[in-house]
C-alpha cells in the first residue's frame, strides 16, 4: 500500500512552480497523494498523511497543533530554502524535515558570483554615470581605478553552502578569496582554496565583500560602520544574505562619505526599505527585490530534490538534505 501524502502550503500557487508536471506524476506513482493542495485551514483532510510536500508558505504550527493535526506524520519535504521559522515544533514532535536549501543555493551562487565579477569591473557605478554624455566621460575616468576580475581580492562572509559555492566559482576565475566564518575549519578553507581572515582585514583590503552568513541571532547587526568605514575607494559591498545583518544607517553613512564605494543590495531590513529611505535615491546603491534565490524555471530544481529525497525515504536510505535541531543553530 502506498503511503499517504499531501501538498500543504498557505501559498497554493507555489506548488506547480516547485513541483512541475513531471515531478508530480512521479509522486503519484510513489504515494497515495491527496488531489488538492491543502492549507492550514483544511489540514483536517491531511490527518492520515505520513508525508507532506511543501514549499514557501508552510504554516507555522505549535507542537500541540502538529500532534493534533498530523498524528501519523513522519516527514516533511520542504521544496524551498530556510526552515528556521517553522521547523522546531515539528522536529520536537519527531517529524523529520528535508529541505531543498542546497537546490535553492544554486541560483544564489550564480547570482552572487556574477555580481562580484561586475563589481570588480566597475560595472555598477560606471553604468549609472554613463546615462549622459558628460557622465560617460566621468565613468571612463572612474573605470581606470577598478582592478578587473583577475587576481582581485574578494571577501566572503560565511562559508555555508552558498559561500562555499561562490568560493569555488571564484577560484576557477583566479580571484584571491578571503573568508570569514567562525564555524569553518582551516581544512575546509584549504579545500575551497580560500584564506580565513578577520572581518577587519576583509573590509580593509578586499575590492568586493559579499555577505552569505546565516540569519541567526548571533549575526544580526554584525556589519557596522566600523567595518564599512574601512572599505576602499572603489570597494563594493554585496548582500544576498539577510538585511538584518547590516546596520543600514552605518552603511549609508559610509557610502555617503566615499561616493565611489558601492552597495548591491538584494536584501534589506526592513524589506523593502521604508518610504523615504536614502537607499532608494543614492547613486551608489543598487537595489533588487530579493531575486537571487530560485525563480521561474529554477524553482522546479527544488521539487526535483525533494522527489529524490522521497525516493530515498521510501527505500529506507539516509536523506541527503535532512535538517536537525542542531543544524538550525548555525544554518540560514
Amino acid at each position: 500500500m502506498k503511503p499517504k501524502a499531501v501538498f500543504l502550503t498557505e501559498q497554493k500557487y507555489q506548488i506547480p512552480r516547485v513541483y512541475d508536471e513531471k515531478t508530480r506524476a512521479r509522486l503519484l506513482e510513489l504515494f497515495d497523494l491527496h488531489g488538492d493542495v491543502l492549507s492550514g485551514t483544511d489540514a483536517a483532510e491531511a490527518a492520515d498523511a505520513e508525508c507532506i510536500f511543501s514549499t514557501w508558505g508552510f504554516p507555522e504550527l505549535s507542537e500541540s497543533e502538529v500532534r493534533e493535526l498530523f498524528p501519523r506524520l513522519k516527514v516533511v519535504f520542504y521544496g524551498a530554502g530556510s526552515v528556521q521559522y517553522f521547523a522546531r515544533p515539528l522536529l520536537r514532535c519527531g517529524v523529520r524535515i528535508s529541505s531543498a536549501w542546497r537546490a535553492n543555493s544554486v541560483p544564489v551562487i550564480e547570482y552572487a558570483a556574477a555580481q562580484i565579477v561586475l563589481a570588480a569591473k566597475g560595472f555598477f557605478l560606471t553604468s549609472r554615470l554613463s546615462r549622459s554624455r558628460e557622465g560617460r566621460g566621468r565613468a571612463a575616468e572612474l573605470f581606470q581605478k577598478y582592478p578587473g576580475a583577475y587576481r582581485t581580492r574578494v571577501g566572503l562572509i560565511g562559508l555555508g553552502a552558498i559561500g562555499s559555492g561562490v568560493a569555488e566559482r571564484l577560484q576557477r576565475d583566479d580571484f584571491e578569496v578571503l573568508a570569514y566564518d567562525p564555524y569553518a575549519s582551516e581544512e575546509k578553507a584549504a579545500r575551497l582554496g580560500v584564506r580565513l581572515a578577520p572581518l577587519e582585514e576583509m573590509f580593509r583590503t578586499c575590492e568586493v565583500i559579499s555577505n552569505h552568513t546565516p540569519n541567526i541571532p548571533a549575526t544580526r547587526g554584525m556589519l557596522t560602520g566600523r567595518l564599512f568605514d574601512m572599505m576602499g575607494e572603489t570597494a563594493t559591498f554585496i548582500n544576498t544574505g539577510r538585511g538584518a545583518q547590516v546596520v543600514e544607517d552605518d552603511l549609508i553613512a559610509a557610502l555617503k562619505e566615499v561616493p565611489t564605494r558601492s552597495a548591491v543590495l538584494d536584501v534589506t531590513d526592513p524589506e523593502p526599505p521604508e518610504d523615504g529611505s536614502p537607499l532608494y535615491t543614492m547613486e551608489n546603491v543598487f537595489l533588487t527585490p530579493h531575486i537571487a534565490g530560485s525563480s521561474g524555471g529554477e524553482c522546479a530544481r527544488m521539487g526535483e530534490y525533494m522527489l529524490r529525497e522521497a525516493e530515498r525515504f521510501l527505500a529506507g536510505r539516509p536523506l541527503e538534505h535532512e535538517v536537525t535541531l542542531d543544524m538550525l543553530e548555525t544554518m540560514a
